[in-house]
């Protein structure tokens, strides 16, 4: 028997009215709307109601898209599929509107955001919108009473989880917006809020058509992300309602513990971990029709993202803990992959990780090794299907338990690889700009032992024989011959670091005084391989030489060339 399917716009009056009761399912994703997509609302609702010259009615309407419900014909209430950001940010609003208006006005504003008792129609009074457990009474509480909004706005942010932070931020935001109008425009305002925006209600009795319907429209570019996606698809294949409750706090708090951007990288690499290709279909599709999560939702949860997130956490923190002194080793490994310039090598290291957190040693010998990997495809330059080539070989040896460590195996780099590393290296690694701060770190750390660090809002390369010194230098005394300066110019023996942006006047002064005004000072102090130029009183090139073979010959040791 076909499924009912109802589809009707509405204007808000008769959203929140008697006919819904919208209630936020335990397995949708927190309260997530920010002030930028509120002013986005706000902004667009007062630009279409005008300067209030014409009535109500002549105003432009306003479409607010299309929400979806899973909901009986006879009844209320209403489980809201997609569509809680919305409401909720219209709740807000409505909150916000109830306490700058007149009292006289408070009461008519109050009931799009309660349900009055009335005995003689058997109604309880209830709330418009129930946000999830979490959410429910706090939400409650600050917004939905009248006496809570100032209470909220004195909270410190930083007790209050993500959504609350969201709903704490968007009251506040309304609040500073519409103080700035007077009662009528207020009055107006509600007026056309209330009358001229229409939301498109989808509502079915049956959960599984809700939820093509939610695929089908979001496929279609609403803002939902693929974790929302695949969340109701696999949340909502367990059939249990306690064990979705239990799922939903899993992925929820992973999700909250990545923070949403990280959450949603997470699965881009769960994909890769399972394909080893680049992205052939769309990766709803590539989850849907591959990974197939939803055959047995409760498996992948615990035993791929659950794993897999709490990897990620540490690898992007770097901050695995163990008694074992080789846990230092791993954390500083990590700090260094973090800083290469693309993400490929993330999945084989959630991977490897995952199947190996207890074992420090084991952890330390293989961030080592894909540490050297991952810098060498940096430097060779390897374009993304390289990568993504070379790191699908490296997962399916893992997943294949074979030996890392052989000298065929897709984690060591070939001796071919390594003489184009070093030929690059021994070149000039000035001009280019993708790898040259990342090698003279790695360079620097070693010279340093380790101990430096370089959280700098800044970090500079810098010549030290300048690019084009004056006229009269003593650096055309000490290179005399342009095409020979030229050679020294751009190499690593003629380099160092500062922490401090390019002074463009003292870049050219002589040896000494540039020692003195540029590298001198705080910006000098935090880098090994800059206080070295201070104990050279010269700087010819037999010394630039020098220190070129001396760098070389330090690279090459940290990454076994």
């Amino acid at each position: 028997m076909p499924v009912a399917i109802h589809a009707t716009e509405k204007a808000l009056f008769k959203v929140f009215s008697n006919d819904f009761a919208f209630s936020i399912p335990a397995y949708q994703r927190p309260y997530a709307w920010t002030r930028e997509q509120a002013s986005e609302l706000l902004t667009d609702l007062l630009s279409f109601l005008g300067d209030g010259s014409e009535s109500i009615t002549d105003a432009n309407p306003y479409f607010l898209g299309s929400i979806v419900l899973t909901k009986r014909e006879d009844a209320p209430e209403a489980d809201v599929v997609d569509g809680q950001q919305r409401l909720t940010t219209l709740t807000i609003l409505l909150a916000v509107l109830r306490s700058l208006v007149s009292p006289v006005n408070v009461a008519q504003i109050t009931q799009y955001i309660c349900q009055e008792a009335n005995p003689f129609q058997g109604l309880d009074t209830r709330y418009r919108l129930k946000l999830r457990e979490r959410d429910e009474d706090f939400f409650r509480q600050y917004i939905q009473d009248g006496s809570g909004l100032n209470a909220l706005l004195s909270f410190d942010a930083s007790q209050l989880t993500d959504s609350q932070r969201n709903i704490q931020t968007n009251a506040k935001y309304f609040i500073e917006e519409l103080e700035q109008i007077s009662e009528q425009q207020l009055e107006q305002f509600v007026r056309y809020l209330m009358t001229r925006c229409f939301l498109v209600v989808v509502s079915t009795p049956d959960l599984d058509s809700a939820y093509r319907i939610f695929s089908v429209l979001n496929s279609r570019g609403l803002d939902l992300s693929l974790t929302d996606l695949l969340k109701a698809e696999i949340i909502g294949a367990i059939v249990t309602p306690s064990q979705q409750e239990k799922y939903t706090k899993i992925w929820e708090d992973e999700e909250e513990d990545l923070g949403r951007d990280t959450f949603q990288e997470l699965f881009a690499h769960i994909r890769m971990i399972y394909r080893k290709a680049k992205l052939r279909e769309t990766a709803l599709s590539e989850f849907r029709n591959h990974i197939k999560p939803q055959k047995d939702p409760r498996q992948f949860i615990d035993g791929v993202l659950k794993p897999y997130s709490d990897a990620l956490e540490i690898i992007k923190s770097a901050n695995y803990q163990s008694t074992n002194q080789a846990a230092k080793d791993v954390n500083s490994l990590l700090r260094w992959l973090n800083k290469i310039d693309n993400f490929n090598w993330i999945p084989p290291a959630i991977l490897y990780f995952s199947r190996n957190h207890h074992n420090p040693d084991q952890l330390k010998r293989f961030f080592t090794d894909l540490e050297r990997l991952a810098a060498g495809l940096l430097i060779l330059r390897a374009d993304i299907n390289e990568r993504i080539s070379r790191y699908a070989k490296l997962l399916a040896a893992i997943e294949g338990s074979v030996d890392l460590y052989a000298l065929d195996s897709p984690l060591q780099l070939t001796s071919e690889e390594s003489d184009r590393i070093i030929n690059t290296l021994d070149g000039d690694l000035y001009l280019l700009k993708r790898i040259r701060l990342y090698v003279l770190l790695r360079l620097d750390s070693d010279l340093a032992k380790g101990v430096a660090s370089y959280d700098y809002p800044v970090i500079t390369v810098e010549h030290i024989l300048p690019q084009n010194p004056s006229a009269g230098s003593e650096w055309l005394r000490w290179f005399p011959n342009e095409k020979n300066r030229v050679q020294y110019v751009h190499r690593i023996g003629n380099l160092a670091l500062l922490s401090r942006k390019k002074n463009s006047e003292a870049q050219n002064y002589d040896f000494k005084k540039k020692k003195e005004k540029y590298f001198s000072g705080q910006s000098v102090a935090a880098f090994a391989l800059t206080s070295q130029v201070l104990h050279q009183s010269t700087w010819t090139p037999a010394v630039i030489d020098q220190r070129q073979s001396d760098s070389l010959q330090s690279l090459k040791k940290i990454w076994r060339l």
